[in-house]
C-alpha cells in the first residue's frame, strides 16, 4: 500500500515537474473556485512547494543522516545540544568530554543500545513536529486515521494541538539532552566555571 502511495505521488510529481508555467496556469484556471480557496495562482503555487517540503524534507534528512553517519535526528540533536556544553577550554578536557557526548549520543543512533527509541522520537516526534503533527502519510492519527483525521479536519484547533504535543515530545528530549549536558559538564568541571560567573 505505502509503495502504491509513493508511486502515485512520484508520478503526480513527475507530471507536474513536467507541465510548463502556461499549463499549470491553465490547470489553475480550470479548477473550481472551491478548490482555489480565494488564492491567487501565485499563492497556489507556493502552496503546492510548500507542501511538497514539507513531504519530503524529513525524508530527505533522514536519508542524509542514515546514510553519510551513524546518527537519527534523536541523536544527532543530542550530540549537538551536548557539543554546546563545552565549559573548559582545555583540549584534553574538550577531547574527553567530546568521546563522553558522542557515547551518550551514540546510544540513540545506528547500532546503539537505544537505537529503537531514538529512531521512534526521530520518526513520532522530530518529523511530525516538522510535518505540523501529520505522519510520513499526511495522516494525524496513524492507524486511526479514519476516525481521527475527520475530527482534525473539521475542528479548529486540533492540529495545533496535535502539533504542540509532537514539538513537546521533542523539546522534552532536547530538555534531556540538555540536563545530561550539564550532569556530563559538571564532571569535567563545568560546575566551577559556572560557578565563577
Amino acid at each position: 500500500m505505502t509503495d502504491q502511495v509513493k508511486d502515485t505521488a512520484g508520478s503526480a510529481g513527475n507530471k507536474w515537474n513536467a507541465m510548463s508555467e502556461d499549463q499549470k496556469k491553465e490547470t489553475f484556471d480550470k479548477l473550481p473556485t472551491e478548490q482555489k480557496k480565494g488564492q491567487t495562482y501565485t499563492e497556489w503555487i507556493t502552496s503546492g512547494y510548500h507542501n511538497q517540503y514539507e513531504n519530503w524534507m524529513p525524508w530527505i534528512e533522514d536519508k542524509y543522516l542514515s546514510w553519510f553517519s551513524k546518527d537519527n535526528k534523536a541523536s544527532y540533536a543530542t550530540k549537538d545540544t551536548l557539543d554546546k556544553s563545552k565549559v573548559t577550554g582545555i583540549s584534553q578536557v574538550d577531547k574527553l568530554q567530546d568521546d563522553t557526548n558522542n557515547l551518550v549520543s551514540g546510544q540513540f543512533g545506528q547500532g546503539g543500545l537505544l537505537q529503537p527509541v531514538g529512531d521512534m522520537v526521530s520518526k513520532e516526534g522530530v518529523n511530525r513536529a516538522e510535518r505540523g503533527g501529520k505522519d510520513d502519510s499526511g495522516s494525524y492519527g496513524g492507524p486511526a486515521a479514519s476516525v481521527t483525521d475527520p475530527m482534525a479536519k473539521t475542528a479548529k484547533g486540533a492540529s495545533d494541538g496535535v502539533t504542540s504535543g509532537a514539538s513537546s515530545v521533542g523539546s522534552t528530549v532536547t530538555g534531556g539532552a540538555k540536563s545530561a549536558g550539564g550532569y556530563v559538564s559538571s564532571l569535567w568541571g563545568g560546575g566551577k566555571e559556572e560557578a565563577k560567573k
